[in-house]
């Protein structure tokens, strides 16, 4: 399979497997949708990270595979592209992408679907498709922008060049930096910690901002509120407040 999805720790590892550079190819596509789907619902998998191994995250689409498509197939695969992505950012639970080497085209946008991204110092990320005469098609003109803001985000996507991992910190496309060896541990060790959290209250609070960068302020405020006020009714609420009153802040423990 060229995605897997491994568990331990209450964490689930979507492992890219296609080598020898993960190009995201239609098969990966809808495997990776798969099993973004799979990680949602699953009990046991309560937070994830998204991996392409030691050496690269993901350069890209199958550009050969994409060069064969012509106008008619490519409407008619356009959507199944962008919703098998979609599908990672909408996993309601917290999501780092853990990037060594190049993300790049499709490899970047798959990125921007985490929530969090920490990357290896020999990380080079953009989105090139200008070069080939296209834009980013899997949600890189929207969620780069959202993420680096509209200029930012133009400057890459105008010119398709790459940045390294410390300008791509510094811009906001990263969030930490560290040796490409360290990367995985780092990402699952963000993930664990977060594993061990209020589940339904990290799903209110990703929803809650998603929705809130996705609309209007009152819509997303009133997304809040019913999220809010709905989690007054979960055992992970009253675990908290017993646990603040009794033994005092950030001890409490959930399951």
């Amino acid at each position: 399979m060229t995605v897997n999805l491994e568990v331990a720790e209450g964490v689930g590892t979507l492992r890219l497997d296609r080598p020898p550079m993960n190009a995201l190819d239609v098969a990966t596509q809808d495997r990776l949708k798969e099993l973004a789907e799979e990680a949602g619902r699953r009990e046991d998998v309560r937070a994830v990270v998204i991996y392409g191994g030691e050496k690269v995250f993901a350069a890209g689409a199958d550009i050969k595979e994409m060069q064969a498509m012509d106008h008619t197939a490519m409407v008619l695969r356009a959507r199944a592209l962008q919703e098998s992505f979609t599908a990672v950012a909408r996993i309601p639970k917290p999501v780092v992408a853990a990037v060594t080497g190049y993300a790049l085209g499709g490899g970047c946008e798959l990125a921007l679907c985490a929530d969090y991204r920490i990357a290896g110092d020999n990380a080079k990320l953009g989105q090139p498709e200008i070069l080939l005469g296209l834009i980013p098609g899997a949600g890189g003109t929207q969620r780069l922008a959202r993420l680096i803001g509209p200029s930012k985000a133009k400057d890459l996507i105008f010119t398709g060049r790459m940045v390294k991992a410390e300008e791509a910190r510094e811009m906001g496309l990263v969030d930490r930096v560290v040796a490409p060896d360290e990367v995985y541990a780092e990402a699952h060790a963000w993930a664990a910690k977060l594993a061990q959290g209020p589940a339904i209250a990290l799903r209110a609070a990703k929803e809650s901002i998603d929705t809130g960068l996705e609309t209007d302020i009152e819509t997303g405020l009133a997304v809040e509120r019913g999220w809010f006020a709905g989690l007054f009714a979960t055992e992970d609420r009253e675990r908290g407040m017993r646990s603040f009153v009794e033994e005092g802040p950030g001890k409490a423990k959930f399951l």
